[in-house]
């Protein structure tokens, strides 16, 4: 590898390219700025792999070479994991000609989606569960998009849009972003010709993922905020969730560009309409309610490095009341994310394990999660036992 002084000056311009103080970089790998700025002038030595994925993965390098001047290593390679159907549903979402067959009645295309996000929200292998039927939902939601005329087509290419977000999510957190950029831009053609102002909103939603996961945070909100012009969020409680979707989407990005105060104030607007709802209420397939709207805290203020109230708000929330193992998983992942910014790596381990049980695959296929695992299966001690037990069940064969 090459000297510290050379990784140094790599690491500065990679930082200062993603737009990314120092105080928020070493936040979000867990470190100081002080340790960041001794990184970037060559005081410290180069970190070891596991802390090099994550700053990779926090500054959207694609090839470890790029920040380190070594040998080529592909970090989805080592964060992402592979699902082993991806290559059937690949094929279906590529499929320019439709396959013969009579198109399915709106009602039932609507059933079969339903039982499709079912299936996503209630397994613990929600990628295998949903890959078996993916395919062939595809195939007819895009049949009956296409020869229904109508309510019913704009009914169906409404459903269409759903079918292309499982895609999107199934394809998620797997070294094929061209497949999630494909789900994305899909699913928003569909709802725009469904003419459907709540259909683009949830698109939006989830276009506004794809944004943040490249780091184009502006481009994110962009979506959103012409999304939510759309919808009236007091009108109807299936509208005010796709409002209050969107002020989150726009809190989770500013939240990741290290812009506090604008995020809490969508995060404000986002829990408002979550509490208009009723305190029990959680949306059944977008899973919005007041319930995720506590758990997204713990996301914001990781984001933004506040480690002490990540922490208490992690352990305020009630994970039980998420009606949906994915979730569940994924925001025990961010507790623990919360817990090893603020160093405490039992509790991590803890949560990490906690989150395993809810969902395999939401964990196996989660970036933080495998660099977290990878990290604390260097450890001495019960720790390390711990972590390296977890990377067995998580299937990474490092």
């Amino acid at each position: 590898m090459n000297s510290p002084a050379a990784f140094g000056t790599r690491l500065r311009a990679h930082r200062e390219r993603a737009g990314k103080t120092r105080v928020v970089l070493g936040g979000l790998v867990g470190r100081s700025a002080e340790w960041v700025k001794a990184l970037e002038t060559g005081r410290l030595l180069t970190p070891r792999l596991p802390m090099l994925l994550r700053l990779a993965e926090v500054l959207d390098i694609s090839d470890l070479a790029d920040l380190t001047g070594d040998q080529s290593l592909p970090v989805a390679s080592v964060t992402r994991a592979g699902h082993p159907d991806v290559d059937q549903v690949a094929a279906a979402m590529k499929r320019t000609l439709l396959p013969a067959g009579d198109p399915a009645p709106a009602s039932v295309l609507r059933s079969l989606v339903d039982q499709a996000w079912r299936l996503w929200h209630q397994s613990t292998a929600e990628r295998t569960a949903v890959a078996a039927i993916l395919p062939g939902l595809l195939d007819d939601s895009r049949r009956s998009a296409r020869h229904l005329d109508g309510a019913d087509r704009r009914a169906a290419l409404a459903d269409l849009a759903r079918t292309y977000h499982l895609a999107q999510l199934y394809c998620a957190h797997q070294p094929y972003p061209e497949l999630v950029w494909l789900a994305a831009d899909r699913a928003m053609g569909a709802a725009q010709d469904a003419d459907n102002p709540e259909a683009v909103a949830v698109a939006a939603w989830y276009y506004a993922h794809v944004y943040r996961s490249a780091n184009q945070i502006d481009a994110a909100e962009q979506v959103l905020t012409d999304a939510a012009a759309l919808v009236d969020g007091h009108s109807s409680p299936e509208r005010t969730v796709r409002w209050g979707q969107l002020q989150l989407g726009v809190a989770l990005g500013h939240a990741k560009a290290g812009r506090a105060g604008r995020a809490w104030r969508a995060w404000d607007a986002a829990e408002a309409a979550a509490r208009r709802l009723g305190d029990s209420y959680t949306h059944p397939w977008l899973i919005f309610g007041p319930t995720v709207m506590e758990a997204y805290a713990v996301t914001v203020e990781a984001d933004l490095c506040r480690h002490g109230e990540a922490v208490r708000r992690a352990d305020s929330v009630n994970y039980s009341g998420l009606p949906s193992r994915t979730r569940r998983a994924g925001h025990l992942i961010d507790a623990a994310r919360a817990h090893m910014l603020a160093r405490e790596e039992v509790a991590g381990v803890h949560l990490l394990g906690r989150a395993l049980r809810e969902s395999v695959d939401t964990v196996r296929h989660n970036p933080y999660a495998r660099s977290a695992v990878m990290e604390l299966s260097t450890r001495r001690g019960t720790i390390g036992e711990d972590a390296r037990e977890l990377a067995l069940s998580m299937g990474m064969d490092w």
